[in-house]
């Protein structure tokens, strides 16, 4: 069946790649960013709409209602928020603003126009002390941004109709291109063909997770409106210095560029989860798009890497 989607976020990262899926699949798609369009390129051959791009901001509550009211979706898939988690300690009223008061606005309206709300969130909602963590596992958020992304989650459960709202964590984002921003991934390409040394976390477990199998999971989470908490995060747990090394052997890198270091080694001002990641079970038994494992997707990761560079 067909769906209106409008989806937040859509000149980052996932959001970009699940606009683009979404249309492909013949869905009215609306795609709302910060200021102009940046990374929707044209329609790929044979795709049955072309989404609409409309400008908003989270942080613009009366505005963000607005859009809302006019363009009437079936489903709301929140994919933005302020996520560089060191400018969440520096500025908390920033990032209360866009992911606490941007995610209630989105879910009053939601509430008030019949349509189903899914939030994307994070890992960091869990303090990293016994990880993987189930989805009924008891959050514990420490540090701004994770204690915001929490309280975006609350609202969502609190002000959204039983059976109207789904929550997507996902933990460690990457794909290429980047948006303006580097992520994990990009960053590691960039640093690593370049001959540069990276330090890499031994202390930290993660799942991390490919941009384009997370908006795989969301769009079908979106289509066949699934209610509740899902782990839509990459299916195996890793340190992120065993990451490197497989991207490492994946892109032909050297390896011997990467220096194993402590996160207390490099005294960040936020707290990191430590024995982190998401537990992804019940999303490999109930999607059709399932968690990829980190070989494959790596193997993804390198197409697209080599597919804009071709």
């Amino acid at each position: 069946m067909k769906m209106r989607a409008l989806v937040t976020g859509a000149n980052g990262l996932v959001g970009g790649r699940l606009v683009r899926l979404l249309a492909s699949r013949g869905h009215e798609v609306f795609a709302m960013g910060r200021g102009h369009q940046r990374v929707l390129p044209s329609p790929p051959h044979g795709e049955e709409t072309i989404p609409q791009y409309v400008s908003g901001d989270l942080g613009d509550t009366d505005g963000l209602a607005q859009s809302l009211r006019e363009i009437r979706a079936d489903v709301v898939i929140n994919c933005a928020a302020m996520t560089d988690v060191d400018g969440c300690e520096r500025e908390p009223s920033h990032a209360y603003t866009a992911n606490v008061e941007g995610v209630a606005t989105l879910a009053r309206s939601a509430r008030a126009l019949d349509s189903h709300l899914l939030q994307v969130s994070t890992d960091y909602v869990f303090d990293g002390d016994a990880g993987p963590y189930d989805v009924d596992a008891i959050p514990n958020p420490r540090g701004v941004y994770a204690i915001t992304k929490h309280m975006g989650e609350e609202a969502v459960r609190a002000l959204c109709p039983r059976g109207k709202w789904t929550i997507a964590r996902t933990a460690v984002v990457y794909g290429w291109p980047s948006t303006g921003k580097n992520n994990f991934g990009s960053w590691l390409i960039e640093a690593l063909g370049a001959g540069k040394t990276v330090k890499l976390f031994t202390d930290q477990r993660v799942t991390p997770s490919h941009a384009g199998n997370v908006a795989e999971m969301l769009a079908e989470l979106a289509e066949r409106r699934m209610a509740g908490i899902w782990h839509t995060s990459g299916a195996d747990v890793v340190d992120r210095v065993s990451f490197g090394q497989k991207l490492c052997a994946r892109f032909g890198f050297d390896p011997s560029l990467i220096h194993p270091s402590k996160m207390a080694d490099l005294n960040l001002p936020t707290p990191r989860p430590a024995k982190s990641g998401l537990n992804v079970s019940r999303t490999l038994e109930a999607l059709g798009a399932k968690p990829l494992g980190i070989d494959a997707a790596l193997d993804r990761f390198y197409a697209e890497y080599k597919g804009s560079t071709s």
